[in-house]
């Protein structure tokens, strides 16, 4: 599942495309993704400029100029490739098959004044809605979201009056997304390696220190990671086909029995389950 990072590649790179531009032409080739589209979808979305794009989570946000926003979610497999209309030009992003062939698992295509987007979604957990853009922050998939975690919004204070009382693992509340918005699996477990912090540890009794350390972790990671393009691990890609780069400098995702990489440690990484999901970490060095 693409986490912050990685949306927030796809909506830089689907904006200078997207941004400003009227939607031409919409065409969607099924009723449904990972849920039902809305009704005449494709018809709602041509003519309509985009004025405005976002991120909110892991949630990309179109905002239209009748008042209404596209939200879109990747899920597992979702895509969206860029390309120029015109199949004699060759530019970062063009197609490299001929831009009038469909491909199996392209469910939408946009055509912009100058650019084709297609959406591919192999798996369909992906996901698309319209809401009033006046009301988008009450969405049912975004009402209960916790603050963005690159924000100022998201700080020690603020962290530690969330896992006050909570008994739950550190690592199963920055998974929680009412708790910060955006988080997966990958990151958190590279942002606690960073800040010395167990994925065992009981998230109440994480002081003061350990807190202000943590949230530093998250925004390093995530900007390092958003400045890589992402992490590529099995389908993700970027806007225009490129792969993301930032799993070559994972430090303990997905490197169970590698030594820890912490000058002077001397570690083993260790990969243990938690609520389903596999966390990866030094148990020498983060106490």
């Amino acid at each position: 599942m693409p986490e912050l990072p990685e949306v927030e590649t796809v909506m830089r790179g689907v904006a200078p495309a997207l941004c400003g531009e009227r939607i031409e032409r919409a065409r969607a080739f099924r009723a449904d993704l990972r849920w039902r589209l809305p009704e005449n979808f494709a018809d709602r979305l041509t003519g309509r400029r985009v004025v405005e794009l976002a991120r909110r989570s892991k949630y990309i946000l179109a905002a239209l100029d009748d008042g209404w926003t596209w939200l879109i979610h990747l899920g597992m497999t979702g895509r969206f490739a860029v390309g120029a209309l015109d199949g004699e030009r060759r530019e970062p992003g063009a197609f490299a098959r001929d831009p009038g062939e469909r491909g199996a698992h392209d469910h939408l295509v946009l055509e912009t004044r100058a650019h084709r987007l297609i959406y591919n979604d192999v798996r369909r957990f992906g996901a698309m809605d319209l809401a009033p853009t006046a009301e988008i922050g009450a969405h049912k998939l975004l009402s209960g979201l916790g603050p963005e975690p690159l924000t100022s919004d998201f700080n020690a204070a603020y962290l530690g009056r969330r896992l006050q009382g909570r008994a739950i693992t550190l690592k199963t509340a920055l998974l929680d997304q009412k708790i910060v918005a955006g988080l997966g699996n990958i990151y958190v477990c590279e942002a606690l390696w960073r800040a010395r912090l167990s994925p065992r540890t009981m998230a109440a009794t994480v002081k003061k220190g350990g807190l202000s350390a943590l949230v530093r972790a998250v925004k390093a990671v995530l900007k390092e990671a958003i400045a890589s393009g992402g992490s590529s691990l099995r389908d993700y890609r970027q806007a225009d086909g490129a792969l993301g780069y930032f799993q070559h400098s994972f430090s303990v995702y997905g490197r169970e029995g590698r030594p820890c990489p912490r000058r002077g440690c001397g570690g083993q990484v260790l990969r243990i389950q938690q609520s389903g999901r596999s966390s990866f970490f030094c148990p020498d060095c983060q106490a």
